[in-house]
């Protein structure tokens, strides 16, 4: 395997990570917003309409619960986006250092 598709293979690695951290985040805005709609709900309708405080409560549960699993999920992907680029420096690092050694 050569530098370049060493280079190539990680590049595209983190890209695809990164992309996948973006889908996580899309997911977490609409869990958001579910969320919020049952914010909403439980405000308008708590002495109201019992049925819509329920439903509001039942969203906001779902969207909070959402929240905290994409969340989660996207604070190990970054976690995971770095090991990666540290792990392909360190690589680069040691191959550097090897042709160094074959010079002299």
């Amino acid at each position: 395997m050569t530098i370049e598709e060493l280079r190539k293979g990680y590049m595209n690695e983190v890209k695809y990570q990164k992309h996948m951290l973006r889908n996580l985040q899309y997911w977490f805005q609409l869990f958001l917003t579910i969320s919020a709609i049952g914010v909403v709900l439980i405000y308008y309708y708590h002495a109201k309409t019992t049925w819509l405080f329920v439903i509001g409560i039942i969203l906001f549960v779902i969207g909070a619960l959402g929240m905290l699993l994409f969340g989660y999920g996207q604070w190990r992907g970054r976690k995971n986006v770095n090991l990666v680029i540290d792990d392909y420096q360190k690589k680069i690092d040691h191959i550097d250092k090897e042709m160094k050694k074959v010079k002299k």
